[in-house]
């Protein structure tokens, strides 16, 4: 009788532990920040020159309720800090880049609320 008890256990915990792995997943907005650098970094195998730079930071939607206007504007603010900080890193990193802080900051914050607004537009969905 133990050991029934200790697999449905063990059972019962790989269970949780993958929905909160799924949940997880479907929470987190992807940021992802890119500059154009003017020096060419390199070349694919048929010689076309590598130019762009990319960094990507994860934005959790831990602890926030996305159905109410707080939620979302928290999820927003979450967003353009990690735009802002993924921004001004590869600015450090590639000073001499094409594209200002402030461009590449719009762009990121742009093509990650694209994730944003479904996220928010899932939650205020009746279940």
């Amino acid at each position: 009788m133990s050991k029934r008890l200790t697999t449905v256990a063990v059972g019962l915990l790989a269970g949780v532990s993958l929905s909160a792995v799924v949940a997880q997943d479907m929470g987190e907005v992807n940021v992802q920040a890119s500059r154009v650098v003017k020096k060419v970094i390199g070349t694919t195998s048929s010689g076309v020159p590598i130019e762009d730079i990319s960094l990507s930071y994860g934005v959790s939607t831990g602890g926030l309720d996305l159905s109410t206007a707080a939620g979302a504007a928290e999820l927003q603010k979450r967003v353009g800090n990690a735009a802002t900080a993924a921004c001004k890193e590869l600015g450090r990193q590639y000073p001499n880049s094409s594209t200002s802080d402030a461009e590449c900051v719009k762009k990121a914050i742009d093509k990650a609320m694209i994730r944003v607004n479904e996220l928010v537009a899932a939650a205020k969905q009746p279940k």
